[in-house]
C-alpha cells in the first residue's frame, strides 16, 4: 500500500474554527484513504501563516520524522510561510504544496519571497481553481504545467424546497471582513422594504471586533430579527438550512474557489456572489445560462440591485433555478478531486 504523508494545521477538526481549507483537507484525507492510500497525518500547531520559532521547530521535527523520498502534501497555510523549514528538506522529500489561498497575493515583499522559495523548491504545486493557477504563474513565473488544479467536489444532496417569493436568503462564511458581511448588511438595509430574511452561518470568533461591529450595524439599520447570525453550525444543521433556503448570497472580497457556492448549487440553489477570484468557476454556466448573478466585490449598490432583481422578478427566479438544477447535475464528486491530487503528487492507489 502506498503511503502518503499530509501536513495540516492542528485545528483541522476544531468545530469552532471551520474553514473551507480545513474542510478540503479533511476530504482529501477521506478520499485518498478510500482510494487505497495509507495516510499519515501530521498536525502542526501554531499561528499559521504567522508562525513563531516554536511552531517552526515542531514542523521541522515532523518533517524530519518522515522517511527519505516519501511523498508529502503540505497545506499552504503552513508551507507558504515555512521556507526556512521546507526548502532545506526539499531534496530529501517529495514535497507537494497544496495552496488554498496564495499568501503573496496581497502580501509584502518578504511574504512573496518566502512563498516563492517554497513553491520553487516543491516537487509539485496544487491549487483549487484555474484562477489560482493563473495567479501563481503571474506572481512567481511558474510554468503553467507545473501548477496542477484539484477543484473541490460536492456530495450528492437533496433539492432545496424553496419558497414562492424567494425571500429565504442564506450566507455561509466565517464572519470576517474578507467575507463581505458588512457589504451584505448594507445592501440588505437598502432593500428593507422588500420581503426577505437572511441567515448567516459561520464562526464569529475569528474576528470578534468585526463581528461585534456588524451586530451593531444590523441593529442600527433596523434589521434585528431579519438578519440572524447562527454561528458555526454542524454539518446536519447546515444541511437543514440549505434545504430550506431560496438563495445563497456570497459577498466575499477574496476567494480562490467558493466551496459554499458549489455546495449550494448541489442543492439546486441559485447564488448571488462576488465576481472575484475563482468564484465564477464555482458558479459556472450551463446551456440555460448562469445559475446566479455575479456582482463586483465590495459594491453595496450592485449587491442590493442583484438581490432586488431576485426578489422582485419571478421570471428571473425561475430562470436561475432552472440553471441551478442543470449546474447541479454537472458538479464533480469529491472522488475526482482526490484522483487529480494524487496524480499531481505522483502517487497511485493500489
Amino acid at each position: 500500500m502506498t503511503r502518503l504523508h499530509i501536513v495540516v494545521p492542528a485545528d483541522i477538526d476544531d468545530p469552532r474554527r471551520p474553514s473551507g481549507g480545513n474542510r478540503y483537507d479533511r476530504r482529501v484525507c477521506q478520499e485518498l484513504a478510500a482510494m487505497g492510500l495509507a495516510l499519515a497525518m501530521h498536525r502542526v500547531p501554531g499561528d499559521w501563516p504567522h508562525p513563531d520559532a516554536s511552531a517552526c521547530a515542531v514542523l521541522a521535527a515532523a518533517m524530519d520524522a518522515i522517511p527519505d523520498n516519501a511523498a508529502v502534501i503540505v497545506d499552504g497555510l503552513i508551507g507558504s510561510a515555512a521556507d526556512t523549514v521546507l526548502v532545506p528538506r526539499a531534496g530529501r522529500l517529495r514535497q507537494a504544496m497544496l495552496v488554498h489561498m496564495p499568501l503573496g497575493q496581497d502580501g509584502d515583499t518578504e511574504t512573496r519571497a518566502r512563498e516563492a522559495a517554497v513553491l520553487a523548491s516543491a516537487a509539485a504545486v496544487v491549487v483549487t481553481s484555474d484562477w489560482s493557477r493563473r495567479l501563481l504563474t503571474e506572481l512567481y513565473g511558474l510554468p503553467p504545467g507545473r501548477v496542477q488544479v484539484a477543484k473541490p467536489g460536492v456530495d450528492a444532496a437533496p433539492i432545496a424546497a424553496g419558497t414562492e417569493t424567494g425571500g429565504e436568503l442564506l450566507c455561509v462564511a466565517t464572519v470576517t471582513r474578507g467575507k463581505g458581511h458588512d457589504v451584505l448588511v448594507a445592501a440588505l438595509a437598502s432593500i428593507a422594504a422588500l420581503g426577505w430574511s437572511c441567515t448567516c452561518v459561520g464562526s464569529r470568533d475569528r474576528d470578534p471586533g468585526f463581528a461585534a461591529a456588524l451586530g451593531t450595524a444590523v441593529v442600527d439599520a433596523g434589521l434585528h430579527g431579519r438578519v440572524r447570525f447562527a454561528g458555526a453550525c454542524s454539518d446536519a444543521e447546515l444541511e437543514a438550512m440549505l434545504r430550506s433556503a431560496d438563495l445563497l448570497v456570497h459577498p466575499s472580497r477574496a476567494e480562490t474557489y467558493g466551496m459554499a457556492v458549489a455546495e449550494a448549487l448541489a442543492h439546486g440553489l441559485p447564488v448571488v456572489a462576488s465576481d472575484v477570484g475563482g468564484v465564477p468557476e464555482a458558479v459556472g454556466s450551463v446551456s440555460s445560462g448562469p445559475p446566479g448573478l455575479l456582482v463586483p466585490p465590495g459594491d453595496v449598490a450592485a449587491l442590493a440591485g442583484a438581490l432586488r432583481s431576485w426578489l422582485e422578478d419571478a421570471g428571473l427566479r425561475s430562470r436561475l433555478r432552472t440553471a441551478a438544477m442543470e449546474r447541479r447535475a454537472g458538479l464533480r464528486p469529491w472522488s475526482e478531486m482526490a484522483v487529480a491530487l494524487a496524480q499531481a503528487c505522483g502517487v497511485a492507489a493500489r
